[in-house]
């Protein structure tokens, strides 16, 4: 039975989790300091001086079952990774892909979605896939995200191809730098891509880029402040209950719930048996 079939099989348990067992006295009377970078819908983002989104929603929820006393900082987005491996912040509360760097400075929660990337062009835009990502095409993406990784890595180091990739401390920024002419397109997440439409935003959507890509909550690395229990104990309760989907539909309407946990790979070591909360 590989790791997947076992953690499906401890789900079809998940009515022993119905009892949580109460945070420890120290971490429950601390404050955490919760990372977010608030410029990155449907995650988290700032509305009338409000912290909203799918994670912040469902870290409060966490917060509140689990008797954790949780605030959040908005840091900009190159900085949170750092912040969290040198413990000026308790854990990080967004839409965080999985990545073997990442693994290496970070603990990760079980996973709590799946995501691929999009290409964005301007809705007049005559772009297709291959021409928004060639061609002598420059593509916006997120400094020290994934997706501008991907295109470093794939895209912009092949003479073949004729890319330049420039990137951005949010994707609300490089949206605008694209309708603005001073970009051909985007790449971003599904999920962030789908909210920008949703929202209205003058631009569409000209291939997916798969990727299957794992999200979850970080902390840091070695779990000093022993969170992972109560997060992933709160993350399936949430799940199992049905409040993670209405906190998911409440701000991406047309997303498809996926089961909790989605995939994760070998080299996360926060996710080799017993995972706290969750194998136990």
């Amino acid at each position: 039975m590989n790791m997947r079939e076992k953690l499906c099989a401890l789900i079809s348990g998940a009515a022993l989790l119905a009892v949580a067992s109460a945070p420890s006295q120290s971490l429950a009377q601390e404050t955490l300091t919760a990372g977010v970078e608030a410029a990155f819908p449907p995650w988290a983002y700032v509305e009338n001086g409000e912290f909203k989104g799918i994670a912040i929603d469902a870290m409060r929820e966490i917060a509140k079952d689990e008797g954790l006393n949780v605030e959040f900082r908005d840091l900009p987005w190159p900085s949170l990774i750092p912040a969290l491996s040198r413990g000026r912040i308790d854990l990080l509360v967004t839409g965080l892909n999985v990545t073997p760097e990442r693994a290496e400075v970070l603990d990760f929660t079980i996973p709590w979605w799946e995501n691929d990337d999009e290409v964005l062009v301007p809705e007049d835009s005559d772009l297709n896939l291959v021409t928004a990502l060639c061609c002598g095409a420059t593509v916006g993406a997120q400094g020290g995200a994934t997706q501008a990784q991907w295109l470093e890595e794939n895209l912009a180091d092949n003479e073949n191809v004729d890319l330049a990739v420039r990137t951005y401390e949010d994707y609300v920024i490089a949206v605008e730098d694209m309708l603005a002419g001073r970009l051909d397109s985007v790449v971003t997440s599904t999920d962030t891509a789908e909210s920008f439409l949703a929202n209205d935003r003058p631009i569409k959507i000209v291939g997916t880029i798969q990727q299957n890509q794992p999200q979850a909550l970080a902390v840091q690395k070695g779990d000093p402040n022993g969170l992972l229990e109560s997060l992933n104990r709160g993350i399936l309760k949430l799940y199992n209950d049905g409040r993670w989907a209405e906190i998911v539909h409440r701000y991406s309407p047309q997303a498809t719930i996926r089961q909790i946990p989605t995939t994760m790979p070998d080299y996360v070591d926060s996710y080799h048996e017993p995972i706290p909360g969750y194998s136990e």
